[in-house]
């Protein structure tokens, strides 16, 4: 419980979030399939780190949602979240991209390829599918994990307002369906990938918009 001044509100795990869902006989058969897969095939990320993004952000602090599709597939790349690569490797295409904005934005020069800090300060990083087989992209998009991740980010629209959710690209903006405009802020672009980064992803600016919406709530902007 937190308490403010004399009102106590009630405050709301992802242990408590998911319950339901992790409850159902879906959410077992999917469970099963990725055990199966993690035991007889090569798959990222470490298995200790499918749900990390849930674990360095708080449903409590989810200020901004950003939604990626699976994980990178290539070796110590995916660390539990999206976008987000380890720092041994090498940014990948849409990394580079999403840093060549920032500074295109707001000046920010980043080098830290972890996006751990960001994720602390209540942005969670949610790759639609949280797992994939190595060397193999979009291998799980069928496993089952989207009705999962889909049950995560309408729990947020529904129990939290003025939240900012990141859609980069087709595949990100059908989600849209899943949250309520009338509460939250749904900022849309092209997909930071070389493929469409100049249909209208340079250029607009989604970390400023970003913090003047949280500012204009009264809430922290985002350190990035």
């Amino acid at each position: 419980m937190k308490y403010i001044s004399n009102f106590q509100i009630n405050t709301m795990t992802w242990t408590e979030i998911l319950a339901p869902i992790k409850e159902t006989s879906y959410y077992s058969c999917l469970w099963e399939k990725v055990k199966q897969e993690y035991a007889t095939t090569k798959v990222f990320p470490p298995k200790e780190q499918i749900f990390r993004a849930l674990e360095i952000t708080p449903f409590d602090e989810v200020e901004v949602v950003i939604i990626g599709q699976d994980p990178y597939h290539n070796d110590f790349q995916a660390n539990g979240l999206c976008f987000s690569v380890s720092e041994q490797v090498v940014a990948p295409p849409s990394l580079k991209n999403i840093f060549k904005e920032l500074k295109d934005d707001l000046g920010i020069e980043r080098t830290a390829k972890e996006l751990d800090d960001w994720g602390k300060q209540g942005v969670l990083m949610l790759n639609a599918t949280l797992t994939v087989r190595a060397h193999s992209p979009n291998s799980h998009k069928d496993l089952g994990w989207e009705t999962f991740t889909n049950y995560i980010i309408k729990e947020i629209s529904d129990k939290k307002e003025n939240v900012v959710f990141v859609l980069w690209g087709a595949f990100a903006q059908k989600k849209a369906e899943l949250i309520d405009p009338a509460k939250h802020f749904i900022l849309k672009s092209a997909h930071p990938s070389p493929f469409s980064v100049y249909k209208g992803f340079f250029g607009s600016k989604p970390f400023s918009k970003i913090n003047d919406y949280l500012v204009s709530k009264g809430k922290k902007p985002i350190a990035w």
